[in-house]
Order: structure tokens, then sequence, then C-alpha cells
């Protein structure tokens, strides 16, 4: 930009001119005064615009500053904020041993459930297993009780039996000992009759049959009978009490087989129930096992479940931070978008106006002197670095007009 300076000394006085000479030096001297007003106006109406826009600049150029000094601070917030909280820049490195364990036993723990579950499984099915036979040794055992009941009356009834045939053999001796008493009272009888019947034959009648042959013979036929009798009744005494013999040996063998296997039952009967019991204080055992394992995954998941809440939570809150500081960026940037706008005006106006020249011309008596003030200044950024005043000197006649 070209700014007159002061006008340098007159020239050296000249002889005096005529009547037009002097009118048109007086004409160019007030021309020059003229102009030299009108450019000192202008240039110092130029001078409060310059220095007011240099002024604006300055603020808005310190504006800009403060605001991008504002917004390193935020971004360096931001990503202080990424790095502490942020999930994508967070560093969880020291969690993956730990996490690689607690993965480890919770394969573990989930393998030992299946295996637990299995075994109670099993457990249940043996468990019905056991209580099946249980139920079928009790109807054995039942069924072995009712046919010992059975066999106990069979006895009693046999024993029953044998004593009504001891009575009844007890009673036949009575009887055969009586019938001998009575057999030898006849006889007694007999022969008495006979001596007294065979005294008055001999002497009332003539001689008959021999009774003493035909005694002989009824006694040797009654003792026969007699004999055969007893033998009869022996031998029925002895086929009766073989037969009870045989059927209490039966019986008493059966009701031993009874009672043993009675006694297997029951032995059977006790082991299948403390087996039962051991099944079934095991299945108590592993399901109490099984109920606290659950509970301990169940803990396990809800602290994750917290930290995975909590973290859910600052994740959410670094965005919602984000999002304003996003805002704050972009609300930022577009008024320093602005700013840039405006300072390119600025620019665009001041490069127009880079160079003003001014030219002076002073008409002499005979001839006249141009002098020429060249002001340059140098301009970075809106911001007046440095200004350079030159002098240029034209003996001319001719008056340059300003250049602009």
């Amino acid at each position: 930009m070209s700014v007159p300076g002061d006008m340098g000394p007159e020239s050296p006085p000249s002889t005096p001119a005529t009547g037009s000479g002097a009118s048109e030096e007086g004409q160019g001297t007030r021309c020059t005064q003229v102009l030299q007003l009108m450019v000192a106006s202008a240039m110092g109406n130029e001078k409060l615009d310059m220095q007011h826009l240099n002024d604006r600049l300055a603020t808005y150029l310190e504006s800009v500053k403060n605001l991008e000094q504002a917004n390193g601070k935020l971004e360096l917030q931001i990503r202080e904020v990424l790095e502490k909280k942020g999930p994508a820049r967070a560093d969880y490195s020291h969690y993956d041993a730990t996490l690689e364990d607690l993965r480890k036993k919770i394969l573990e723990m989930t393998v030992d459930n299946a295996q637990i579950a299995i075994q109670v499984e099993g457990a249940r099915l043996a468990a019905e297993d056991f209580q099946v036979k249980l139920e079928s040794e009790t109807v054995m055992c039942q069924t072995v009780k009712g046919d010992v009941a059975n066999l106990r009356r069979m006895l009693d009834d046999t024993n029953v039996l044998r004593l009504h045939l001891e009575n009844e053999i007890g009673f036949l001796t009575e009887e055969l000992i009586n019938l001998k008493k009575n057999h030898a009272v006849d006889v007694l009888e007999l022969r008495t009759q006979i001596s007294t019947a065979g005294v008055q034959v001999e002497v009332d009648a003539a001689k008959g049959h021999d009774l003493g042959k035909i005694m002989e013979e009824m006694r040797a036929k009654y003792e026969k009978m007699a004999l055969k009798n007893q033998e009869e009744l022996k031998e029925w005494h002895e086929s009766k009490i073989t037969e009870v013999q045989v059927q209490v040996t039966e019986n008493t063998v059966a009701l031993k087989e009874a009672h043993t296997t009675f006694s297997e039952s029951r032995r059977s009967m006790q082991s299948l129930q403390i087996e039962l019991q051991s099944q079934i204080s095991l299945n108590a055992s592993l399901e109490g096992t099984l109920r606290d394992i659950e509970m301990r995954n169940n803990m396990e998941l809800q602290k994750y479940n917290a930290v995975l809440l909590r973290l859910e939570a600052e994740l959410t809150q670094i965005r919602s931070d984000i999002q304003h500081q996003t805002q704050d960026y972009q609300i930022l940037f577009n008024i320093k978008m602005q700013l840039e706008a405006e300072i390119a005006e600025y620019r665009r106006l001041l490069d127009e106006d880079l160079k003003v020249e001014v030219a002076v011309e002073k008409k002499p008596s005979k001839a006249f002197q141009t002098k020429t003030l060249v002001v340059t200044q140098t301009l970075e950024d809106c911001k007046l670095l440095s200004e350079e005043v030159t002098e240029d000197v034209n003996s001319e006649g001719v008056i340059e007009a300003v250049q602009g």
C-alpha cells in the first residue's frame, strides 16, 4: 500500500516571470494543496479504517487462538477420557489371565454339573430299580410269610391229628385190655359153666361134644381175631404215625426252607434298604452340591452382570460426554470456519489495496518537480510486520495522477 509522505523542500527560486507565468504557478500551487488535502484526508480515513480493521482482526485472531487452544484442550481431554474409560482403547489385558481362569473354572464347573447330573440320574434310576426290587422282595416276603403261616397251620393240624391218633391208640389199647379182661372173665365163666354143665351132663345126659376142645378152638379163634385186630390196629397206627411223621418231616423241612428263605429275604431286604438309604443320601448330597454350585454360579453371574451394567453405564456416560464434546467441537469448528471466512474476506479487501501511490506535482516558474513517496507495508496473517518509505523525484512538466 502506498501512502504519500510530506513534501520535500521547494526548488531554488528562479528568475522573475511574466504575469501569465505567475498565474500558472499560483494555479499549480492551489491544485497541489487541494490534492494534498484530499490525499491526506483519504489516507487518514484509510488509516483509521485499517487500524480499526487491524484491531478487529487481532481480536478475532486472538479469539481464534483461544478457541484453538480450548479445542486442543478438549481434544486432549477427550483422548484422556477415551484412554482411561473408553471401551475401544481401554486396556483389559491384565484381566485376560483372570478371565481365562474363570472360563476354565466355568467349563470345569459345567463339566462337573453334567457329571453330577448324570450321577444323580444314575442314582435315581438305581433307586428306582432298588425300589422295584424292594417291592418284589416285599411281595416275596409276604408270600413266604403266608406259606410259613400255612405250614404252621398244617403243623398244628398235624399235631392235633397226632394227638387224636395217640388218644385213639390209647382208647384202643384200653379197649384191647378191657377185651382181654372181658375175654378172661368170659372164659372163666364159660369154664365154670362148662364144668357145672359137664357134671350135669355126666349125670343127666349122654356124652356129647368135647366142650374143652370147643372152648380151646373158640379161645384160639378169639385170640387170633384179637391178634389180628391188634396187628391191624398196630399197622394202621404205625402207618398213620409214619404218614404223620413224613408229613411232619416234610413240613419241618418246608418250614426250615421257609425260615431260610425268609431270613435270606430279610437280609436281602435289609441290605437293599441300607443301599437304598445310601443312594438316597448320595442323591441328597449330590443335589446339595449341585444347588451350591448353581448358587455360586448364579452369584458369579450376578457379579459379572453388575460389572457389565457398570461398564455399560460408564460407556453410555462416555458416549454422552463424547457427543456433547462433539457438539461443542462442531460449534467451535463452525465459529472457526466463520472466522476464517471473515479473515479471507479481510485479506481479499486488503489485497485490493496493497499498494496506493500518491503523486504530488508542483510547477515552478519555468519548470516543476514531482516528488513521490512510496510506503511499502508487509502484512502477514493480517498483521503489520514492517513498513518501508521510498522517495522518487521527477523533473517533468506533467502532473502524475494518483494511481490506486
